[in-house]
């Protein structure tokens, strides 16, 4: 499996991409355009992601937050993002992980990611995966003195909603109830 380049993984960061890109855009505009607005679900366990405690009490494991009318301060890094939002009346400023998202959706796009966490051991190799591709690439970082690159952290697998696996054919599968679009990975995979 070492010998295999992951693409499931490499298209699982350039869709986290495509999130920080929104939001950036998002953040520069100072606010959304039309009858956009986003539902992002977050690890709330998950290493960088900063809340109150009381916050943290009362959504141990996941929190979904919106975007929409009331946010505010929404800054955009390269790794995560911050952004002040209301929570019972309590101005609460957060910052999350692009890495710690579980979910973002769009629904005035009708538009729907879902991200899935991977084995520790798929994670160490995705990270050697993306490091080798972007040294392969010459967007590697210049080494210090002959130190090592730091290593890249990796993130989950995307995958599709929770919809059921159709066979697979050639055919263009019918839209997902609700009319969100999901993204399809397995159309990338080798059948």
């Amino acid at each position: 499996m070492a010998d295999q380049i992951r693409y499931d993984l490499l298209t699982q960061q350039a869709l986290r991409g495509v999130v920080r890109s929104v939001l950036a855009d998002t953040a520069q505009r100072g606010g959304l355009p039309g009858d956009h607005h986003f539902f992002i679900a977050f690890d709330t366990t998950h290493a960088g992601v900063r809340m109150p405690d009381r916050l943290r009490a009362q959504y141990p494991q996941q929190i979904t937050i919106v975007l929409q009318h009331q946010f505010w301060d929404l800054k955009v890094g390269e790794e995560a993002f911050e952004v002040g939002l209301s929570f019972g009346g309590v101005p609460t400023k957060l910052t999350v992980p692009f890495d710690a998202i579980t979910k973002f959706i769009d629904p005035a796009a009708q538009f729907s990611l879902q991200f899935e966490e991977i084995g520790e051991e798929s994670a160490n190799e995705a990270a050697n995966t993306v490091e080798k591709t972007r040294g392969a690439a010459g967007d590697r970082r210049a080494d210090k003195a002959g130190e090592a690159a730091p290593r890249l952290p990796a993130a989950p697998a995307a995958q599709p909603s929770a919809a059921p696996r159709a066979p697979a054919t050639d055919e263009e599968p019918p839209p997902p109830a609700g009319g969100a679009q999901v993204v399809r990975l397995d159309r990338f995979r080798k059948k």
